[in-house]
């Protein structure tokens, strides 16, 4: 088959495949790489992309498709002689292509979308848009009815010049007249261009029509022919500037009428006149004469060609009986403008005179008579209007038919605002109950809530959601039809309105009429929008039925519908304008529906646009990106609506992201809201949001009003500002319109400075509204450069519309600033949210602008998420730094006990400990450099939006240096304290090393003196002489005593300079008592001396426990504390060191410093450290002296007796003693010391394993995990125990979980993998020692003891019966020693396994449960009000927080006047007016809303979701009569609401604010047995 003109073009251009397919708008506006790609086209190829690019982007050049020539990038050098063949071959080739039949070829590929979005686009460049489009493959042609449908224009005729009204309608229902303008034969004239200059003013002339004398319109037409085009002249009711004063449709038809008849036969009678151009004519030129013509016809003849017969011409007019008007010559005197004035009479009598009007609509009857295809005959677009007029058709008054038809929008959606608005505001509480009045509250919206599932779905809604559950196409042509006749119904109705509307502005006194007005005015517009937010308000009507409910399984697909509609390119309201509110539950669910459409391409990034009402915001987003927010003067756009652009494969690794989601808002400061009270609040809430949502806001600013410029910067920074707290930061662009000089940007260097200048001043106002009076330039809040972040762009017509083409430099600059954003969004600083993440930060961003104090109120799962991770990675890395220093440590103090046992580098014990400090130091630098590397490291990942905890980097960076100082700290102490402790030992050790050599010098003696005894020496002689020769020896020494040191005397000392700081008054009542006589009894505190007058005297709520008990409390809670640690210290039977005092009187400092419950008072301190530090005191004591006795060197020399007295029968009979000696030294010697060594090494091992767990990993998981087992239990003694004594209690708790979780297996293996190491030691020890020449079993066990010298401590007094032996064969025994050590490994692996776990964790050196408890309970503070634990993860936090505050009740408060528990919360009660008294009020009022004056360091935000205290609402409700008794008031009065509240529910809102899946985990580890005690 031969191939077609068309085929072959399809083909050149590339198109061939999309012939059948057809070209989509998503494939038009996805982004790609030539989205922003500079690159001229280089192949035919890419010339159809090149047009609709600069096409989508309004630019009038579009039809300049040509490819850049080898000839025009190279130019002659300098000089090059003439060559006329070159001249000649530099003329246009053959291969060129005329605009025409890119245009043409681009209307057959495009499907009807496309069809009307280039027809629109090519109206806005004044180009002349297809009216029929030919198809020279079938011969067939299309009357483009569809593809105009979308074109509106507004203009004024000279009827309404007077009263400068305008008219805007739809061309194609415009009733105008028509001339069209056609060929016969060859043609000297370019009818086009004289077409061109007929219709542009001597101001303005532009190229409506594509002529020869234009770039490519000289080039042969190859599938164009037959195409006739069609443009509009519209007056703009100037009459010097207007060409016509009346409308009129002007078509033109390509080629010659000869070769196309029916094209021509339809101008003929759909026309008002037809102008034939000729050069020649036939006198019985049948297509002229034979013609049934409805038009006038005019022949337009050029005289200047030379061919024109005027005999002919004569007998045609006489045939078709024309007169002289309707002939139209160019005489030979005649130039171009007297020309064009001719045939501008012709033309200008024909509008001014002709009946003959005719809408493009009644066209499709001629275009049908004549076989001529209508493209809006196609059954699924028929369809789709069957089904938008049945919807239509019956709008007659439309505040009525939204009233009958759309009721769920109207005033219950806009009362369920209120409420949901004043739920979290609280603004008119007045003197009720918090929780009372929020109760109702929750029913009032119910009860709407019910009023909206009672209503039937109206018949237009029922139409509606049926149309749209049609297949993709036929929806696409429902809502398009949807919204044609939407808007020519609200544009019809809203005009009078407006006329009204802006008589009345004028006068600043009209303010309730405007409100009025406003009012009509939204309640008279109607747009798709209105029907998807009807949508939106039954689903979530439904949503609060029951889930087995019928209707709401009817309705959830409802979602589903709408993701789809996004997914092809339909804005969706996100903020309903007239209600101010966004439906979360719609909008969240919507958006969790696109991404299971998607997923798992589901990464967004997000472009937003801010400015003043009618700046051209919607037109920048359109002309950008192509798309189609309303533009049109009817209706503005209210609220925000999002649409989703699809990124193409090959920008998705630079974009780093899959679609982009443009978000288009009203203007702020709009001039209907202005007049209105609370029209900040609500651009104050709407610029949050966007800003908060996107990842580049521009900022839209007309230059011609620098007041409104003013106020829409400080709402603007107010957001930026507001973002910067939470942790997000978005990018902005400054996009100034109506900039037209080419100097503007030099001009503009003191403009932008002025802006810098203005930015400040707005950025200290909006700080100062926010309570962050730190930010003084707009700098502090944004990154921010004057001379990138502006663009400047020139007005959008190039001339005065409507006869205006769009500005070819707005287009290029709108361009510049596409590709400026996309290169600011490619650098990927942080990455993409994905549509969950984008999600919630749509939840929380709105409901924190609900709150009056954003800041404070904004909470977001993803900030939580992120600082979770911190968290989380934080105590990883603070566990290896805190287990690296513990195990440096132990090495530290074996070097020490071992000191004078073993070698040593240095001689002094003194220096041995300033070396180990050194290196201590130094370890510790290591260590901190590395966690803070870690952290920086941290902070650089793009993604887990890192960058959204960036305000906590320097609380984990100040909790580093804090932990490294703490570390520090406590390891000089130890090692002060061995070195103390071994330094005392020292003398004792000569002492018993001295008792030792004697011993065995005697020892030798006696066997020698045996020996020469000529009688047989039984054992019993033996034993007599050996008791005889210790006898002896033990009366000549003389064993000194050691001295004991008084150590209440020396705890007294450092009591008497820790209470010196305090002043005389402590010092006077520390001499009151003796420090003996304290400590005896259970401490009681009598408040002598204290001053509680006022404990009473209150006015709003008192904590009822009053001072006295509350301190009492307190003592209890520390002389626990301190009695634990005091235990925990005389169980390792060390010496006493001044240090032990130390720490116990800085815990007690610790404590009474973080009490924020009472004022300590000095009687009650002295009196509480007197108590503690006595009874520490005897406890050091007993120890002192214990380990005094146990060191006593008489002792220790009496302990081994028995031994040298086996030792000395075995070396007279000179038996093998090898094999014994080589047990008994690994049981009395290496086994004690590899018993310590895997105790001191196990805890560390159980931390390790337990921080792996979810529930311990971090303080908020940990905090779950311990309610998750409170509500199990559900016992109210547990309840009273964990809130009055919350450090007990998850103590505790923490023990009890590990006994739960750790079993005798697993701590086994632990202990063995330490076994195993020191087994390995040990044998390493025994080889490298036999491996040393020469010496005795002395000399072997001294080299064992050196090569152990850094791990295991041997005693120095089991070693003593050793050093006497003569008679050991050292290799023997080293043999012997092998096989006892593996004996030994055995017996204790069995010794191991067989002992509890609860005795292995009361016995180990580091108590997990004491580390687990630091680590997860972390500050220790609680909410001033509840009592709820702070869940701050850094340990140097500037501000604690928590999750999970209670009712005011659980924390001992009370009304004053009935007693009754507070049922308040202070999520609720700091965003109220109410006041609350305590202590450190000195219980006089405070307003809650100022709470931070009395607690500057808590951080109290409102209850975002309002379900998150509920597992204490229910707590409380369940228990209110035993708290009442507990804490002796009346039981509280319960809201209706919290009735309701179920454990399941409790669940799920944890679930919901922690995450399913750390849940299950958790669930899983807490389904536990019944618990050991602790």
């Amino acid at each position: 088959m031969r191939e077609t003109h068309l085929e072959r073009l399809l083909k050149d251009l590339g198109l061939e495949h999309l012939y059948q397919e057809k070209l989509t708008l998503s494939k038009i506006l996805q982004i790609d790489e030539k989205t922003i790609s500079d690159e001229p086209p280089q192949c035919n190829s890419d010339l159809p992309w090149y047009f609709l690019k600069k096409l989508m982007m309004v630019n009038v050049t579009a039809r300049n498709v040509q490819l850049t020539s080898a000839c025009e990038s190279v130019s002659d050098p300098e000089g090059a002689e003439f060559d006329l063949d070159k001249l000649l071959g530099s003329l246009p080739s053959d291969n060129k292509l005329n605009p025409l039949d890119v245009i043409t070829a681009l209307f057959l590929c495009s499907d009807g979308f496309v069809q009307q979005e280039l027809a629109l686009k090519m109206s806005m460049c004044q180009f002349a848009v297809p009216l029929l489009l030919p198809n020279c493959g079938t011969n067939q042609c299309t009357l483009m009815l569809w593809a105009m449908r979308d074109i509106v224009k507004k203009y004024r005729p000279s009827s309404l010049a007077e009263s400068k009204g305008f008219i805007e309608d739809r061309l194609v229902v415009s009733e105008l007249p028509m001339i069209s303008v056609v060929r016969l034969g060859e043609c000297s004239l370019s009818k086009s261009e004289i077409l061109n200059k007929l219709l542009s003013n001597s101001q303005q002339y532009h190229d409506t029509f594509v002529h020869r004398n234009m770039e490519g319109g000289d080039c042969a037409r190859q599938i164009s022919n037959g195409l006739t085009e069609i443009s509009w002249y519209l007056p703009c009711g100037n009459k010097n500037m207007d060409v016509f004063s009346e409308p009129v449709a002007v078509a033109n038809l390509r080629g010659d009428i000869a070769s196309f008849e029916t094209q021509f036969s339809f101008l003929c009678q759909t026309s008002a006149a037809v102008f034939v151009f000729f050069d020649d004519l036939d006198s019985e030129c049948e297509l002229l004469t034979n013609q049934h013509h409805k038009a006038q016809i005019f022949l337009v003849g050029n005289h200047q060609s030379g061919r024109l017969s005027l005999d002919a011409l004569s007998r045609l007019a006489k045939k078709m009986n024309l007169s002289n008007s309707q002939i139209i010559l160019r005489t030979k005197q005649m130039n171009d403008a007297d020309f064009i004035k001719s045939l501008h009479k012709a033309v200008n009598n024909v509008i001014e005179n002709s009946k003959m009007k005719m809408k493009i609509e009644q066209m499709a009857d001629i275009a049908h008579e004549l076989e001529i295809l209508v493209d809006e005959d196609c059954e699924k677009c028929r369809t789709a209007k069957k089904n938008a007029d049945a919807i239509t058709a019956k709008i007659k008054d439309i505040p009525k038919y939204k009233e009958t038809q759309l009721p769920l929008q109207g005033e219950t959606w806009k009362e369920l605002t209120r409420l949901e608005k004043e739920e979290f505001r609280l603004r008119k509480v007045g003197s009720q109950n918090i929780e009372m009045y929020k109760s109702d509250l929750q029913k009032k919206k119910a009860k709407l809530r019910n009023k909206q599932n009672s209503s039937e779905m109206s018949d237009a809604m029922t139409c509606f959601i049926s149309a749209i559950s049609t297949p993709s196409t036929e929806r696409c042509y429902f809502l398009k039809w949807m919204r044609l006749n939407l808007d020519n119904l609200s544009r019809q109705m809203l005009s009078g309105l407006r006329e009204v509307y802006k008589t009345k502005s004028k006068s600043p006194e009209n303010k309730e009429e405007i409100k009025e007005i406003d009012q009509q005015l939204s309640n008279s517009s109607l747009g798709i929008e209105h029907f998807f937010r009807e949508m939106g308000q039954i689903y979530e009507a439904s949503v609060s039925l029951p889930e087995t409910n019928r209707s709401r399984k009817q309705l959830k697909h409802l979602p589903k519908l709408c993701a789809e509609l996004l997914l092809d390119g339909l804005p969706v309201e996100l903020v309903d304008g007239d209600a101010s509110n966004i439906p979360l539950r719609w909008v969240t669910d919507v958006l969790s529906q696109l991404n299971k459409l998607v997923s798992p391409q589901n990464k967004i990034l997000v472009v937003t646009v801010l400015g003043v009402q009618s700046t051209g915001k919607s037109t920048l987003l359109n002309t950008m990106f192509g798309v189609q927010f309303a533009v049109s003067s009817g209706r503005c756009t209210r609220g925000a609506f999002m649409l989703l652009i699809k990124v193409n494969e090959d920008m998705k690794k630079e974009l780093g992201c899959d679609f982009l989601m443009i978000i288009d808002t009203e203007g702020l400061k709009s001039p209907e809201l202005s007049k209105l009270d609370n029209s900040y609040e609500h651009d104050n809430e709407l610029a949050t949001l966007v800003v908060g949502l996107s990842d580049i806001t521009i900022i839209n600013i007309a230059m011609e009003n620098s007041t409104e410029m003013k106020d829409i910067l400080q709402i603007v920074v107010h957001a930026f500002l507001r973002m910067k707290e939470v942790g997000k930061k978005p990018k902005c662009q400054f996009v100034h319109q109506n900039v037209a000089d080419v100097s503007a940007p030099e001009k503009n260097i003191r403009e932008r400075e002025l802006l810098l200048e203005q930015l400040n001043e707005m950025t200290q106002a909006a700080a100062k509204m926010e309570k962050k009076e730190e930010y003084k330039n707009f700098t502090d809040v944004m990154e921010y450069n004057p001379d990138t972040g502006n663009m400047y762009i020139p007005g959008l017509w190039n001339g005065s519309p409507p006869m205006a083409p769009v500005n070819a430099g707005y287009s290029e600059a709108v361009y510049e600033l596409k590709k400026n954003i996309l290169q600011v969004l490619g650098n990927h600083e942080t990455s993409a949210n994905n549509i969950p993440e984008f999600t919630e930060w749509i939840t929380s961003l709105w409901t924190a602008v609900k709150h009056e104090n954003f800041i404070f109120s904004f909470r977001n799962s993803l900030v939580a998420d992120a600082y979770m991770k911190l968290c989380t990675e934080y105590n990883k890395w603070e566990w290896a730094f805190k287990k690296e220093m513990y195990s440096w440590t132990n090495t530290a103090e074996t070097k020490i006990s071992n000191f004078g046992n073993v070698q040593s580098e240095v001689s002094d014990i003194g220096q041995l400990l300033r070396k180990l400090k050194t290196e201590a130091s130094s370890e510790l630098f290591k260590r901190e450099t590395k966690l803070l590397e870690n952290l920086e490291e941290y902070f650089k990942k793009t993604e887990g939006h890192v960058y959204l905890v960036e305000p906590y980097r320097e609380d984990f960076a100040n909790s580093a240096k804090s932990l490294r100082r703490e570390v520090e700290s406590s390891v000089y102490n130890q090692l002060t304290a061995a070195t103390d402790v071994r330094r005392g030992m020292n003398e004792v050790d000569k002492i018993k090393m001295n008792h030792t050599k004697e011993l065995g010098d005697r020892v030798h003696a006696l066997i020698e003196e045996c020996r020469k005894k000529k009688v047989d020496m039984t054992d019993k002689k033996l034993d007599e002489e050996f008791n005889t020769m210790w006898d002896k020896m033990v009366n000549e020494r003389t064993f000194p005593k050691q001295e004991t040191i008084d150590v209440m005397r020396s705890v007294f000392h450092h009591l008497m300079e820790n209470l010196r700081q305090k002043g005389s008054h402590a010092m006077e009542l520390l001499n009151q008592k003796r420090l003996q006589d304290c400590g005896k009894i259970p401490f009681k505190y009598s408040a002598k001396g204290f001053l509680n007058q006022t404990k009473h005297r209150v006015l709003n709520f008192l904590s009822f426990e009053d001072q006295v008990k509350a301190l009492q409390k307190l003592a209890d809670c520390i002389i626990t504390d301190c009695s634990q640690s005091v235990k925990e210290k005389v169980k390792t039977k060390n010496n006493y060191h001044d240090n032990f005092i130390q720490e116990i009187l800085h815990m007690i400092n610790l404590k009474l410093e973080n009490s924020q419950d009472v004022k300590i008072p000095t009687d009650f301190e002295v009196s509480l450290k007197q108590h503690i530090c006595a009874d520490a005191a005897r406890e050091f004591q007993r120890m002192h002296e214990d380990f005094i006795q146990v060191n006593d060197p008489y002792r220790c020399l009496c302990q081994n007796k028995e031994k040298f007295r086996a030792n000395f029968k075995d070396e007279f009979h000179e038996r093998d003693q090898c094999q014994k000696k080589a047990k008994e030294f690994t049981d009395d010697c290496l086994k004690p010391a590899v018993v310590k060594f895997v105790s001191k090494s196990l805890g560390p091992d159980i931390i390790d394993d337990m921080t792996r767990r979810i529930k311990f990993s971090t303080r908020v998981f940990f905090e779950y995990s311990v309610l998750l087992d409170l509500i199990r239990k559900d016992n109210f003694e547990v309840y009273l125990s964990y809130i009055n004594s919350y450090e007990q209690y998850v103590k505790k708790w923490i023990f009890d979980e590990m006994l739960e979780l750790l079993t005798n297996e697993s701590v086994s293996e632990f202990e063995d993998k330490h076994l195993r190491s020191s087994i390995k030691s040990i044998n390493d020890a025994v080889n490298k020692a036999q491996a040393k020449e020469g010496g005795n079993l002395q000399k072997l066990i001294q080299d064992i003891r050196q090569e152990l010298g850094e791990s295991l401590v041997i005693s120095g007094d089991s070693l003593s019966p050793f050093m006497i032996l003569n008679n050991v064969d050292p290799k023997q025994f080293a043999q012997w020693l092998t096989e006892c050590v593996k004996d030994m490994a055995k017996n204790l692996r069995k010794k191991f396994k067989a002992t509890e776990v609860i005795t292995k964790l009361t016995s180990v050196d580091v108590k997990p449960h004491i580390e687990l408890y630091k680590k997860l309970v972390g500050c220790g503070k609680q909410c001033p009000f509840c009592k709820a634990p702070c869940e701050a993860g850094a340990a140097e936090h500037k501000q604690h927080f928590t999750s999970f505050h209670r009712p005011d009740g659980l924390g001992r408060y009370r009304w004053d006047g009935n007693k009754k528990l507070a049922t308040d919360i202070c999520t609720s009660s700091v965003i109220s007016d109410i006041r609350f008294c305590c202590a450190a009020t000195n219980n006089e009022p405070h307003p809650y809303k100022e709470y931070r004056q009395i607690f500057p360091d808590w951080l109290i935000a409102p209850d975002t979701s309002l379900k998150a205290s509920d597992y204490w609402k229910y707590v409380l409700t369940k228990f209110n009569n035993e708290f009442a008794e507990e804490y002796e008031a009346e039981p509280a009065e319960i809201p209706d609401t919290w009735k309701k509240i179920t454990k399941q529910q409790i669940e799920e809102s944890l679930k919901k604010l922690l995450g399913e899946e750390e849940n299950s985990e958790i669930k899983k580890q807490t389904n536990k047995q019944t618990k050991k005690p602790w």
